[in-house]
């Protein structure tokens, strides 16, 4: 009966969203009348509301829904969603002021001389507005209105200028800020939640071990890092579109003529005019985009910043012609720069002001603020008086956000019905059971989604489909994919929505604008090469995910909350990095280790000579260790080439196994609650089946598989062992140098002290409790506690107080303890001036190898090492085996 309900789920989705209903009601309506029907029918057939439901069962369903509602409206720790209203106030506003228009017309004329010229433009632009507004309808209506009529007066081909604009104005749903990664970012980080959760699981029960190493987890994303990685996939397509119309002109000049602009061009007039059009825009992208990538702003902030410039802009906009109409737009600019010039030169943290000077800085940086603020309210004014445009972008911005938000929470109750009745389970049966592991069940979703572009909106798919196959995907741990590829690659997917016949959006938004000369033919012919392309961007992005997640992980590596280079997750490509480094660059390291070797240490104490003898052997030793780890890695994937097809194989027949345990189990619960002998003996019969069945499968895990399993275990346990060698070698050589230096450097520090604690005997009164004295040894104490290498001293005169102190007065206990402090300093005195003329040397050396053997030890990663390992872990690895 749950496969009856979910199949009238999904017909009665289908039905709904066919009859013309909106989104926003289709998706939760009919996940009422599945859940109420299924309820009402359990009820009276079975006795039990939740007996068709394999998951809990109608008021748990209600209790999800309720929880999901305060998810999206209450949670504060769910912000993404924040920045949705910001960014489509951002985009109208734009639209409203006729900004698109001053750049469709600009560019046009720039670049109509070459060939091809005006569709370039048009996707040049498309670029722009995409990462500007984000809103598809709004550009291809105004490119459908501008460019249209100018591509088809130039004779360009009816198809070509059509497909250029429908598919330039879906340009604005991949390159960022846009609401559909916003979306995803949403629902890819509940996902990859989910899927943690399950890939911890599989590995407790393939292991038998409770902890699962943070090296295995999985990357989550978020709208910021959704926006970084989509970033370059979004020019890729810019690319290609634009390599597609200039050879679609050099081949077929009559398709795409270049365009002789009627006027001079490169003139001062002409270029002022590309100027005021062009250079705005793409500040406000730097702006929004650049405070992300920077670490300056979150995405909710960035949203903020952008709907706040996109007023400013349409301030002096909507007042052209006049004299004042860049008198807010001026003023902004130069109460910016001031704030920016003002946080070089003074503290402006109120916090840590202490002088006039700073009091100084925080006046002007008032007057500055204020100066911005009276900009911003000026705007503000001429988009509320000016063809009431505030009003306008407002309305149309609660409208959109409103549909956007209600969509998502009906998508949020349809899924949960869909889980209430195994349609989970279900799907991720299926996908895992296809061959071909990850691939094939990847290839088979991404087939699914664009398929269904042909029908269902972007958002319908981004709330409907990605919440129930993302998990599946995510938690596989042999592509082992990051949220924020597998997001990207989706969001290309669902790009290919607009374009689609017979549904897409963009045909429509174009056919109702473009003039009865343009025949519907021409648009869905003019798509087809575009759709193409955008596979074709599709399947690049796939074969090299760096493209997509080199950005996130560098700007994370770059950014103030860094992880050290100790983080686990680094020390595979962190350890590639230095290894190279290590074998081109052996000769200068062995040559600086042996001059620092050649030192004379025979006046040093036997401990300092033992770390820093130590040091260099350590260093000398490193080559060794580094062929030895390479060594294990070739044994190890020796070792995987006939090992990973049975652990494939027994791995699948165990999932199995745990499937058809799961469906006994939940027939072991139904039979409680069936009092019908015949129903009864059914399910005894199929759980008889089922356990036959699971004998079956436990019969075709070959006999060699335990061996196999325990040598391959031991490979990776040697090649642990190794690393874990290695790691605590370059550790403690450098900790020992570091060391070393500090306390040669503290030597003169040290020696200052000798007054203090020589005359610490005379103080003390042996024959009654002297409080001044006992204070006398604290404090020496205190002093030398603070000296590198002085704890040992430090000790032994800690020892010495007390027994000095008044509850425990025992003058001769303490006299031993203070004359051993005493012996102890003189001794660590000598010892440091006698290392003092060896610290140029020593300095040198640790500067020499401190981003290198000692980069564990430091606090980040350098910006060029950054760049190196961000190329290393933005590619993706197999991890099964560890599974």
């Amino acid at each position: 009966m749950e496969l009856f309900f979910l199949a009238l789920l999904f017909l009665t989705m289908m039905y709904a969203l066919g009859s013309g209903y909106p989104v926003a009601f289709a998706l939760p309506g009919s996940a009422i009348i599945t859940i109420t029907l299924a309820g009402l029918a359990g009820y009276f057939f079975a006795g039990d509301s939740g007996a068709y439901f394999t998951q809990d069962g109608p008021i748990e369903w209600l209790t999800a829904g309720v929880t999901n509602f305060r998810g999206i409206y209450w949670e504060v720790e769910r912000d993404t969603l924040i920045a949705i209203p910001l960014f489509i106030f951002m985009g109208i506003m734009l639209q409203r002021s006729r900004i698109a228009e001053d750049l469709l017309v600009t560019m046009a004329q720039l670049f109509g001389p070459i060939p091809g010229g005006l569709g370039i433009s048009v996707v040049f632009v498309g670029a722009l507005l995409a990462a500007t507004t984000g809103i598809v309808g709004a550009t291809v209506v105004a490119m459908g209105l501008i460019s249209l009529p100018a591509m088809l007066r130039n004779n360009y081909s009816k198809p070509l200028a059509t497909g250029t604009i429908c598919a330039s104005g879906t340009l604005g749903q991949i390159i960022p800020p846009s609401i559909v990664l916003i979306i995803l970012a949403d629902q890819l980080a509940s996902a990859a939640d989910q899927a943690a959760s399950e890939r911890k699981a599989l590995y407790k029960e393939a292991t038998g071990e409770f902890s699962m190493p943070s090296t295995l987890d999985i990357v989550s994303t978020s709208a910021g890092d959704m926006f970084l990685g989509a970033f370059v996939p979004g020019l890729v397509l810019v690319g290609l579109y634009m390599a597609y119309i200039l050879i679609s002109a050099l081949l077929r000049p009559g398709t795409a003529p270049a365009v002789v602009y009627e006027g001079k061009l490169m003139t001062g007039a002409f270029l002022k005019k590309v100027l005021l059009a062009l250079v705005p825009p793409l500040v406000l992208i730097f702006a929004v985009l650049g405070s992300i990538i920077g670490g300056i702003a979150t995405v909710n902030q960035a949203g903020a910043i952008g709907a706040i410039g996109a007023t400013i802009m349409a301030g002096y906009r909507l007042r052209e012609g006049h004299k004042d109409a860049y008198h807010p737009a001026i003023l902004s600019i130069v109460s910016l720069v001031m704030l920016f010039i003002l946080t070089q030169v003074f503290s402006l943290n109120i916090r840590t002001i202490n002088t006039g000077f700073d009091m100084i800085g925080v006046f002007l940086a008032m007057i500055a603020v204020g100066a911005f603020c009276v900009s911003i309210g000026w705007s503000f004014w001429r988009t509320f008086k000016i063809e009431d445009t505030l009003n306008g972008v407002m309305v149309e911005s609660a409208k959109t956000t409103s549909m956007v938000f209600i969509i998502l929470l009906g998508a949020a109750m349809l899924t949960a019905a869909f889980r209430g009745f195994g349609g989970e389970e279900i799907v991720k049966h299926f996908l895992t059971g296809l061959p071909g592991g990850f691939w094939s069940q990847f290839i088979v979703v991404m087939l699914v989604i664009f398929l269904l572009g042909f029908f269902l909106d972007f958002i319908e798919i981004a709330v409907v489909v990605v919440p129930i196959v993302s998990p599946i995907l995510l938690a596989d741990p042999t592509a082992n994919v990051t949220a924020v590829w597998l997001g990207v690659m989706i969001g290309l997917n669902i790009q290919t929505s607009f374009l689609t016949p017979p549904f897409g959006f963009a045909l429509f938004y174009l056919r109702g604008v473009a003039s009865s000369a343009v025949k519907t033919l021409d648009i869905y012919k003019g798509v087809i090469p575009f759709i193409l392309l955008q596979l074709l961007g599709l399947a690049i992005v796939g074969f090299y995910p760096p493209l997509v997640n080199y950005l996130p992980v560098s700007t994370y590596l770059t950014s103030e909350t860094a992880p050290p280079p100790k983080n686990p997750r680094l020390q595979a490509c962190l350890e590639d990095y230095l290894f190279t480094y290590y074998l081109n660059e052996r000769d200068a390291i062995e040559a600086a280790t042996g001059r620092v070797a050649s030192l004379d240490l025979s006046a040093l104490p036997p401990t300092t000579v033992k770390k820093l003898t130590g040091t260099t052997d350590a260093v000398t030793g490193i080559f060794g260790q580094v062929e030895a780890i390479r060594e294990a890695e070739a044994n190890l994937e020796i070792g995987a080439q006939g090992y990973r097809a049975i652990h494939g194989d027994v791995r699948q027949i165990e999932r199995d196994i745990r499937r058809m345990t799961r469906e006994s189990d939940n027939l072991k619960k139904e039979l409680r609650g069936i009092d019908d002998p015949s129903q009864r003996e059914d399910i005894k019969a199929h759980m008889d089946e089922i356990a036959a069945e699971i004998e079956a499968l436990r019969a075709e895990i070959p006999a060699e598989w335990k061996d196999a399993n325990k040598e391959f275990k031991k490979l990776r346990v040697a090649l642990n062992k190794e690393q874990r060698t290695y790691q605590r070698s370059v550790d403690t050589a450098y900790d020992d140098l570091v060391e070393t230096i500090a306390i040669f450097r503290d030597a003169d520090a040290l020696a200052a002290l000798e007054g203090d604690i020589m005359a610490l005997p005379g103080m003390i009164n042996m024959d009654e409790y002297d409080p001044a004295a006992e204070q006398a040894v604290k404090d020496t104490a205190k002093a030398i506690s603070k000296i590198a290498g002085g704890n040992a001293i430090a000790s032994s005169l800690t020892k010495a107080a007390k027994s000095f102190g008044k509850r425990r007065f025992k003058p001769k206990k303490g006299m031993k303890s203070l004359d051993k402090a005493i012996a102890a300093f003189e001794k660590d005195v000598a010892g440091r001036q006698a290392g003092v003329p060896l610290l140029p040397a020593l300095e040198e050396y640790e500067l020499y190898i401190r981003n290198t053997i000692g980069l564990r030890q430091q606090d980040r990663l350098t910006n060029e090492q950054a760049a190196a390992i961000s190329g290393c872990l933005a590619q993706h690895r197999d991890i099964s085996l560890h599974f």
